[in-house]
């Protein structure tokens, strides 16, 4: 007879289940807080749902923990905020038609600026507005993505912006290529121009803040650090340079959990999965865990990751499917149907971390909680 399933929502038995600490992510953001320079604040990312471990509960949880105000991508994210109670700046970092930059101020969001197309038509939607929209004007200093390369295209922009009664200038800002790549001479040289410009800028427009640093910019050079600093894989306890957070003090605040859902015994030469990737060399049992890639838990982890079964690691077995995943227990495991699975986080001694996952992808940690899918809920807990 099977054993209940041990994860559960308000009693609910799911399939698998993303426990995120808020509490984690406060003191993430304390952390973070402490490293930073001077008056320095904090600027907690909360884009793409809080990287996948949910918006608006991290968000809480990063304003409790020092952070000041947030950012994201999208002005549909900004507008969830709003609507969600909070009321502390949020800036739209992404780029933005003039539909969705209308909702974003209409949101009393801050915007992006590099094209005088952009600030005109910005301009002319905020004419009724009660306050200025505010904007922030982009320096591409060697990105390559957004903003414009040009410091005097830059420069116009911001004289453009702080001449209409109808917007305020509020920032300058860039963003590092390679702050994760320590040693590198592509970080000074782009910090090297975005302070040029800064430094001109504010001899004219001296109340407008600078901000470049995300979080391996802050843990790497105090000088990035400038008016502001926008973090993000950080707050969530991730190592932004793809190593052990605890290391750097960070708390992952993910743990991603499943079950035994059956339990199988095989024979040397029995396959599991499709396309029968992995035949077992011994007798011995495989387990079923009901979760897959049509939950984010990549194909690509077929045959090389482990899990945590009772407190030991324990072998994927096969490919993973859009379902479900198999995985090797050994001839004598002693577990039962419904034993915790773990696939992040921790079970005895033992843990995974997001970034192992990562380097059994080829990826990095911001790719696996961003790359969890809605069918796993999040429970979040303040512990």
């Amino acid at each position: 007879m099977g054993h209940p399933c041990p994860v559960q929502i308000a009693d609910v038995p799911v399939r698998a289940l993303a426990r995120v600490r808020t509490g984690a992510i406060e003191a993430n953001c304390a952390l973070l807080r402490s490293k930073l320079s001077g008056d320095t604040a904090l600027c907690a990312v909360v884009k793409a749902d809080g990287y996948g471990h949910g918006m608006v509960p991290c968000a809480g949880a990063a304003l409790a923990g020092g952070a000041s105000c947030l950012a994201v991508a999208t002005a549909a994210e900004a507008v969830e905020l709003r609507a969600a109670g909070f009321e502390v700046p949020i800036l739209v970092q992404g780029a933005l038609t003039r539909i969705e930059a209308r909702a974003a101020v209409e949101a009393g969001a801050d915007v992006v600026a590099w094209r005088e197309g952009f600030v005109r038509a910005v301009a002319a939607d905020a004419g009724a507005a009660a306050v200025p929209a505010r904007v922030h004007v982009k320096l591409d200093t060697g990105m390559g993505r957004l903003g414009t390369a040009d410091p005097v295209e830059a420069r116009a922009i911001c004289d453009l912006v702080a001449g209409d009664a109808r917007l305020e200038l509020v920032g300058l800002m860039t963003h590092f290529a390679t702050a994760d790549e320590r040693g590198d001479d592509h970080f000074p040289a782009q910090l090297e121009r975005f302070r040029a410009f800064v430094d001109e800028i504010t001899a004219v427009h001296p109340r407008v803040i600078a901000h470049a640093a995300n979080s391996a910019a802050v843990f790497r050079d105090p000088a990035a650090h400038f008016d502001l600093a926008r973090c993000g894989i950080a707050v969530y306890g991730l190592d932004p340079f793809g190593e052990d957070p605890a290391a750097r003090g960070l708390e992952p605040a993910l743990a991603l959990e499943s079950h035994l859902a059956a339990l199988k015994r095989f024979e040397p030469g029995w396959s599991a999965g499709y396309g029968r990737t992995w035949r077992a060399e011994r007798p011995t049992w495989v387990g079923i865990v009901p979760l897959g890639y049509g939950d984010g838990w990549r194909r690509g982890l077929s045959n090389r990751a482990d899990v945590l079964v009772g407190g030991r690691r324990r072998p994927l077995a096969g490919t993973v499917s859009m379902d479900n995943v198999a995985v090797e227990l050994g001839p004598d495991p002693g577990d039962r149907v419904g034993d915790p699975v773990v696939l992040i986080g921790a079970q005895g001694d033992q843990r995974i971390l997001c970034e192992e996952v990562a380097q059994r992808l080829g990826t990095i940690n911001y790719e696996v909680t961003c790359g969890l899918l809605p069918r796993i809920p999040r429970l979040h807990e303040a512990g």
